[in-house]
């Protein structure tokens, strides 16, 4: 399986923080970091081709905009990168409710 359709993959992380707010790509590194306790430290070279993907897809659009005198590119959560999200969501909840039953032993 590849590592994008993983259930609970880097994908579901930026699509789950585009549904909260338009944000710039270092912007979602910081938030990812500090939100996992520094778990999650993603790379330029990670982040960039994954919004490029996400935006080649339909699922994130993304805008210019400059603020204090700089120039950023700001992303954006798609409708279908909402659907994309609540799929990627459910496939998570069962894939870690799988997880979870092996375990504790107990039967899912």
């Amino acid at each position: 399986m590849a590592r994008e359709q993983e259930p609970g993959g880097m994908d579901m992380l930026i699509l789950h923080l585009l549904a909260e707010r338009d944000m710039y790509g270092y912007e979602m590194v910081t938030e990812l970091a500090g939100r996992s306790n520094e778990v999650f430290q993603l790379k330029e070279g990670t982040l960039y081709p994954l919004l490029h993907r996400l935006e080649k897809e339909g699922s994130v659009s993304a805008y210019e905009e400059k603020k204090e005198g700089r120039v950023r590119r700001y992303y954006r959560l798609t409708r279908k990168g909402g659907e994309k999200l609540r799929e990627r969501t459910e496939a998570w909840e069962t894939y870690s409710g799988a997880v979870n039953a092996v375990l504790c032993g107990t039967p899912g």
